[in-house]
């Protein structure tokens, strides 16, 4: 039997962040056959307590993978500005604090570079995220993205979550991301360039075993 017969791979999704979900939905979707999954409301959030993108990604993959028996996977994501020393990093979604809003991560960002001597110069950034499969055999697939850019002086748009207000993307036309249909963010994104990316290394591991 192909892979191509064998029906869709079967995922739990260990984000609860509805953004996001929508976000690896769409891309997953569009290049594998693959059966996403809910997180079970009574699995409690993952403390993301890794200093790397892959190893907090495993974190939450994992978890879901023994709550539930299942395949499961997770992502991490961090904003990497060069003139703030790589900051927020790992740390990009409680740069404000735990309890930090979107709006209080981007704000505390821009007070950051507005505070340095030449306000962060460029002003160039990456968005690295990593995406990762965990498989109840205690194996796991993971695949990473990064797009570069630049962190605009002041919030723009209202599309988006998290950072997109305030970066602009290498090769675009000056738009955020949040300035952009989520189609368009999709096509060039650090998430879809991840998880197009774990698709197509899921496609050769499914290749692989009906072989």
């Amino acid at each position: 039997m192909s892979a191509s017969d064998a029906g869709p791979l079967r995922l739990v999704l260990a984000s609860a962040n509805p953004d996001k979900v929508k976000e690896i939905v769409a891309v997953l979707s569009a290049a594998l056959p693959v059966d996403l999954v809910p997180r079970p409301e009574h699995v409690p959030e993952v403390v993301e307590g890794a200093d790397t993108l892959v190893g907090n990604a495993r974190l939450k993959a994992r978890a879901l993978e023994t709550a539930t028996g299942a395949a499961a996977v997770a992502d991490d994501t961090g904003l990497e500005v060069e003139a703030l020393g790589g900051e927020p990093g790992v740390f990009s979604a409680r740069y404000a604090g735990e309890s930090a809003t979107y709006a209080d991560n981007v704000d505390k960002l821009l007070r950051e570079l507005a505070a340095l001597d030449d306000a962060g110069g460029a002003r160039r950034a990456s968005f690295r995220t990593v995406a990762l499969v965990a498989f109840p055999d205690g194996s796991e697939v993971w695949a990473e993205g990064v797009l570069p850019g630049t962190i605009a002086a002041e919030a723009r748009g209202g599309n988006g979550f998290g950072y997109d207000p305030v970066f602009v993307p290498d090769g675009g036309d000056g738009r955020t991301f949040a300035e952009m249909r989520p189609e368009e963010k999709d096509a060039v994104s650090h998430r879809g360039r991840a998880f197009r990316a774990l698709a197509d290394e899921l496609a050769r591991r499914r290749e692989g075993s009906s072989g």
